[in-house]
C-alpha cells in the first residue's frame, strides 16, 4: 500500500471507546491493528487509550506503524488520551475532530461502536454519497453486530429513499482481510 512518493496509506478506524460485552470485539480490534500494521498502513483514530480504539492503536504501535490520535479538549479527561502516539492532536470540538481525522485519512474502516461511531461513519458516507470525496470505506460486521444496520440501508434503497450507490460506497463484510483488500487493494 505504500506509495514512495506519498508515504504509507493512513486508515481512519472508527470504533467504540468501550470493549463491549462480546470478547470477539476486542479480539477483532487486535486483529485489525495487527493486519493494518502487517500491510504497512498507518492509523488515524480518536486518540483514546480505552476501549476498542485503544486496542487497535496499541497493536499498530506494537507493529511499528505511525499512529495519529485526534481528541477534543472535552474528551481529554474522560477518555484519557493515549500517551504512546506519534502524534496527538487536541482540537476544540467534535466537528473539528472529525474533519481532521477525515483530512488525515486515505480510507476508513468501521468496527463495532455506538452512536459516536455511527455518527462519524455516516457523515463520511454521506459526503461520499454526495460526491464530495472518493475515499474508500469499509464496515466490518463483527459477529453480526451490524446486521440491522445493513438491513436498514437495504430498506432505504428498496423503498427508494437512497440510490443503490449508497450500498456500493460502503464495503461491508465479516472477513477482515477481504474488507481490507477491497478498500486498500490486495
Amino acid at each position: 500500500m505504500e506509495d514512495p512518493s506519498r508515504g504509507p496509506t493512513r486508515v481512519c478506524v472508527y470504533c467504540a471507546s468501550h470493549v463491549g460485552a462480546d470478547p470477539t470485539y476486542a479480539d477483532t480490534a487486535r486483529a485489525v491493528g495487527r493486519e493494518l500494521a502487517r500491510r504497512g498502513t498507518d492509523l488515524v483514530f480518536g486518540g483514546g487509550q480505552v476501549g476498542l480504539m485503544g486496542i487497535v492503536a496499541d497493536e499498530m504501535i506494537a507493529g511499528g506503524r505511525s499512529v495519529v490520535g485526534v481528541i477534543t479538549e472535552h474528551l481529554m479527561k474522560p477518555e484519557v488520551a493515549h500517551a504512546g502516539l506519534d502524534e496527538l492532536l487536541v482540537v476544540a470540538d467534535m466537528p473539528e475532530r472529525k474533519r481532521v481525522m477525515f483530512d488525515r485519512a486515505d480510507a476508513f474502516l468501521t468496527l463495532p461502536g455506538g452512536v459516536g461511531t455511527m455518527e462519524e461513519m455516516f457523515e463520511v458516507l454521506c459526503w461520499s454519497y454526495l460526491g464530495l470525496h472518493p475515499k474508500p470505506m469499509g464496515l466490518l460486521n463483527v459477529a453480526g453486530y451490524y446486521d440491522d444496520l445493513i438491513a436498514f440501508l437495504d430498506r432505504a434503497v428498496d423503498d427508494g429513499l437512497c440510490k443503490p450507490r449508497v450500498r456500493e460506497l460502503l464495503v461491508i463484510g465479516d472477513d477482515l482481510r477481504d474488507v481490507l483488500d477491497r478498500i486498500l487493494g490486495s
